[in-house]
């Protein structure tokens, strides 16, 4: 093999290798003390964008309603919603593609709590949330804090004066 040929492979490599290492990077899933990811999500009744409510700390809850899960940590997550009132905003994305399973169970479980529904999965896959629910802690300034996984006794005091001092 020729030295000139060699060299035009090697760089070529490079090239390619240092191209696929920056587009996984763009890619990659959300991290704490990184922006949060900003997204909009739209349905006939509302349209939410995260950054709308930059200025104020953002717990966002990705779940379902097919998910055990999800479904058993929601009581607690709206009883933390009355506990805070607006000092933190709760934003809870459903990630059903099934509409009418997200309406009967949001009209009879989650009042006084934000929900919308992505049945696209664009919003979460943003954060890399696959696995429900995960729910990220969002500050003021849009930087994400903290990241739960699974479920979690948001009415416990810990959490309650967590939240409160946001």
């Amino acid at each position: 093999m020729n030295r000139p040929y060699l060299r035009l492979t090697v760089f070529v490599v490079l090239v390619l290798a240092a191209l696929a290492l920056s587009a996984c990077k763009a890619n990659a899933p959300a991290q704490i003390g990184t922006a949060a990811p900003d997204f909009t999500v739209s349905s006939p009744d509302r349209t939410v964008t995260l950054s709308q409510f930059r200025g104020k700390p953002v717990m966002l809850n990705f779940w379902a309603t097919w998910c055990p899960p999800c479904v058993q940590e929601m009581p607690e997550i709206v009883e933390l919603q009355k506990k805070l009132g607006d000092k933190v905003v709760i934003l809870a994305v459903s990630t059903d593609v099934d509409e009418d399973a997200y309406k009967k169970f949001t009209a009879t479980r989650t009042q006084g709590l934000l929900t919308v529904r992505d049945g696209d999965n664009k919003s979460n896959s943003l954060y890399g949330t696959y696995q429900f629910p995960e729910t990220f802690v969002i500050d003021r300034e849009g930087v994400i804090r903290r990241k739960f996984i699974g479920v979690q006794n948001w009415t416990s005091p810990e959490m309650v004066d967590y939240f409160s001092k946001l």
